[in-house]
């Protein structure tokens, strides 16, 4: 038992887990799917459009409690990490789902905020549990990691939207009951597999990348396949049914990975692997052996003089270093101007098309969810291979998503025909950018080790930005425009109920660019030394 090698088994299990993981993603998007039963909430409890969003805030301010994830991912296997979560979705987007199928009369409305409120903390006990176990797993692919997990998170509301489409004509109270019960059940099956596997020293790192370039193939494959039912849903019955069959097959590819991994392990002569020591020094320090030695007995000799100087970047921080550095409140600021104000526009989604005269917003919802998709896959594996190619500092893509979604908002303050369209694929696009990109670079800049809960930080930006831009901005000024309806409620028709809010976002986007071009700016070495650090890896594997 002294050797430390790794069976086939354990790789076998390691992609089995990220695919379980993938699953998970599938389904933990449900934060994204607010406007599909908004209004009937608003109708239902006659409220103002302030009130609504205030609602949706409140779903949002959930993730702020994704703090105690973070923390819980350091303490506890994944399996507790998942179970918390799916018990939170079900309590959640249950009772809200007896409110909008008027099994229950409705409920005062901080109830329903406290209900919304665990519903969107329930996402981030998901969202971490998969995050940091899948990138300790694949330390040498978090791009592509990133990018996939993030791709099926932003698909994910496109998946229930069009299953509740075709299995169910857009029901609300079927909508909800959806949200509820198939995440509880994804996570159950995912809590079996999805777990923390050490890093191997000879781990075929050609291998995994391929891997990962058929986990994009087949994650591409379904968001075409969901963007092609979108113009076609209203083909009747058989073909909804047909598709809903379709979807779920897609869906369970993924398992022709690991089930090729296991028949090679049968075939294979290679049966043991060395087992790399848990990794827990800086990102510089674990792709480059021959500084490790060294760095280890400068780690020795501050411990028995009980001094720690400071970590540069790319070193392993605790929370408090991370947040006394300029960089930490760079990415966190511009984070904020991105998804901030994306998430303002999908939790607005609805009012928006009634707005501009759209009868059915679930097109919309369902177009931002699928470009979202392919801006996080196409940023993971783009800026991985630019990282690797020439070290291309990955906020340089943020900057770039940053000026695209000024012009998106621009194009929805126009309020042309077929802007809403455009505006929400670039939105979605933009959105998943940010996303897929800042997870990464926030492991690149401030280590592993305390990833899960410097992630969460970070995260804390949607609930703030909801707030800002959604609660605040959106709801007074879309009020101020609106005409007073019976019962208590209001609506606005026209371009112009919210056209400032997409100025003043396009304004917050452009702050967001040069405080990601600064932030590239600042972590050039970093990323010319991950560059120069891949390339040696390479070389000697």
């Amino acid at each position: 038992m002294g050797s430390s090698k790794l069976p086939p088994s354990t790789t076998v299990l390691k992609w089995l887990g990220f695919v379980s993981a993938v699953w998970v993603q599938a389904i933990s998007g449900n934060n994204y799917t607010f406007s599909n039963y908004s209004d009937a909430l608003k109708s239902l409890m006659n409220l103002t459009q302030l009130q609504l969003n205030n609602l949706s805030v409140a779903k949002d301010v959930g993730k702020a409690f994704g703090l105690l994830a973070g923390i819980a991912s350091d303490r506890f296997p994944t399996w507790v990490i998942l179970l918390i979560g799916s018990l939170e979705g079900l309590i959640g987007y249950g009772a809200q789902w007896l409110v909008v199928s008027q099994r229950i009369s409705p409920l005062p409305y901080w109830q329903m905020c406290f209900f919304l409120c665990l519903g969107g903390n329930s996402t981030t006990w998901m969202n971490t549990a998969v995050l940091v176990t899948c990138i300790r797993n694949f330390r040498k692919n978090r791009g592509p990691v990133s990018g996939i997990l993030k791709g099926y998170v932003g698909l994910s509301t496109a998946i229930f939207t069009d299953l509740c489409t075709a299995l169910f004509s857009d029901d609300p109270s079927s909508f909800l009951v959806m949200l509820a019960v198939v995440p509880f059940a994804v996570c159950l099956f995912a809590m079996f597999f999805l777990r923390e596997i050490p890093s191997t020293a000879t781990a075929n790192a050609q291998e995994e990348s391929s891997f990962f370039a058929v986990f994009n193939a087949l994650a591409v494959v379904v968001a075409v396949y969901l963007l092609g039912f979108d113009f076609i849903k209203n083909s009747g019955k058989v073909v909804s049914q047909l598709f809903s069959v379709g979807l779920l097959i897609l869906l369970g590819s993924p398992l022709v990975i690991p089930i090729y991994s296991l028949f090679k392990s049968w075939n294979s002569n290679q049966t043991q692997l060395d087992l790399e020591a848990k990794i827990e020094e800086p990102l510089l320090k674990e792709e480059a052996a021959a500084a490790a030695a060294e760095q280890s007995t400068v780690v020795k000799e501050e411990e028995i003089t009980e001094e720690r100087t400071p970590p540069v970047i790319g070193e392993e921080h605790t929370i408090f270093e991370a947040m006394k550095t300029v960089d930490f409140w760079v990415l966190f600021v511009s984070f904020l101007c991105g998804v901030g104000t994306g998430l303002a526009v999908m939790n607005n989604m609805g009012q928006i098309g009634l707005a501009l005269g759209y009868a059915d917003v679930s097109m919309f919802v369902s177009l931002t969810s699928i470009w979202g998709f392919f801006g996080r896959i196409l940023a993971g594996t783009i800026s991985e291979h630019f990282l690797k190619k020439s070290g291309t500092p990955r906020p340089l893509w943020n900057a770039a998503s940053q000026i695209l979604m000024t012009i998106g908002y621009i194009l929805m303050a126009m309020a042309m025909p077929g802007s809403l369209y455009i505006g929400s694929m670039v939105v979605g696009i933009c959105y998943g950018v940010r996303l897929s990109i800042t997870v990464p670079t926030a492991s690149e800049l401030f280590g592993l080790k305390y990833y899960g809960l410097i992630y969460n930080i970070l995260i804390l930006n949607l609930p703030i930005g909801s707030f800002l831009f959604s609660g605040l901005l959106a709801g007074f000024l879309y009020d101020m425009e609106a005409t007073p309806t019976p019962g208590g409620g209001n609506t606005c028709i026209g371009g112009h109920c919210y056209r400032i809010v997409f100025v003043v976002m396009a304004l917050a986007c452009v702050i967001g660019f040069v405080l990601d071009i600064w932030l590239a700016f600042r972590t050039k070495v970093l990323y010319s030394k991950l560059k120069a650090n891949k390339k040696s890896n390479k070389g000697s594997s």
